[in-house]
């Protein structure tokens, strides 16, 4: 798992108690080190790219500071599936946003080409565009009501979870009745956000 430490990171690793997991720490891995990248998933039967470098609010209409983040996104995804790939494993998932249509997050679509292609070689590749995150740890502690699409952070996590047993496919995971409907995932699942 990348990006262990962060918002995601911290919902999902508590429900992953039942699993062996490996997420190293930004000073134990360079994402950006083909054959360090290699190295870390060689036996993981799963792969959760996590990793994110969102800029602070106030800093955001600048496109330069989406720069590490968007090589997060492109980069690191390509290198993670071509070490996944090469290591027979099973299971890569990404998470994406739903908004994804906004002209500084063509590197959230370069991501998610990277679970298809991995599922395209046979593989399970799952990508979960979920809505604007809110909850403990986030930006909002209550639902942005500036976003058509929201999610309670520790439902994300569960989602996340959840992803372990959906088959391949880009699934929309927000609040019942939000710009987006989770009912696709929802129905292969059998997981529906609470909160």
């Amino acid at each position: 798992m990348t990006g262990g430490s962060g918002v995601l990171g911290r919902a999902l690793l508590p429900l992953l108690d039942a699993h062996e997991v490996r997420a190293p720490a930004r000073d134990e891995l360079d994402l950006f080190d083909a054959a360090r990248v290699a190295e870390a998933v060689a036996e993981a039967d799963a792969v959760y790219h996590l990793a994110t470098r969102i800029p602070p609010p106030e800093r955001r209409s600048d496109p330069g500071v989406w720069r590490e983040n968007d090589r997060l996104r492109r980069d690191v995804s390509r290198l993670l599936v071509d070490a996944a790939l090469a290591a027979r494993t099973e299971l890569y998932v990404q998470p994406s946003v739903t908004f994804v249509h906004q002209v500084h997050l063509e590197s959230a679509l370069a991501a998610e080409r990277e679970a298809a292609r991995f599922a395209d070689a046979g593989r399970r590749g799952v990508v979960l565009r979920l809505g604007s995150l809110d909850g403990p740890g986030t930006e909002h502690e209550r639902p942005d009501p500036q976003a058509d699409a929201t999610l309670d952070v520790r439902d994300a996590g569960t989602a996340l979870l959840a992803a372990l047993a959906a088959p391949s496919g880009v699934y929309d995971v927000a609040r019942d009745g939000a710009g987006v409907s989770s009912s696709e995932f929802t129905r292969v699942t059998g997981w529906r956000p609470e909160r």
